[in-house]
């Protein structure tokens, strides 16, 4: 099986939640620029894999899902620095300094 759940910024942090209930692994975090940004959160069962998606505006923050799934820092580090996104209680933060870039943000799609 491998489903896809669309989420709202009033929701996904539950269905996240629920993958790590239902022991999920968290296989990656993927960001996409398009209007906005898309999201997808995939998760492993059992070799079941199962997607949580967001889009969200350039502008918006979201809340880190590293106190459910501690290895999404890297994840979320990854799309502050690549993206531009604003993703609060990240643990550990690293403040735009994950990689060393010639640019901020590159794939923000701002020059």
């Amino acid at each position: 099986m491998n489903e896809i759940t669309e989420a709202g910024l009033d929701n996904y942090r539950r269905l996240i939640s629920d993958m790590k209930q239902n022991s999920a692994r968290l296989v990656q975090i993927c960001c996409t620029k398009t209007d906005g940004y898309e999201l997808t959160y995939s998760f492993d069962v059992d070799s079941n894999w199962s997607h949580v998606r967001l889009n969200i505006g350039g502008d918006q923050e979201i809340e880190s899902v590293c106190d459910l799934f501690p290895p999404a820092f890297m994840y979320e580090n990854e799309m502050k620095d690549l993206f531009g996104l604003k993703i609060k209680h990240v643990e550990p933060d690293f403040h735009g300094e994950f990689y060393r870039l010639a640019s901020p943000a590159p794939f923000s799609g701002e020059s």
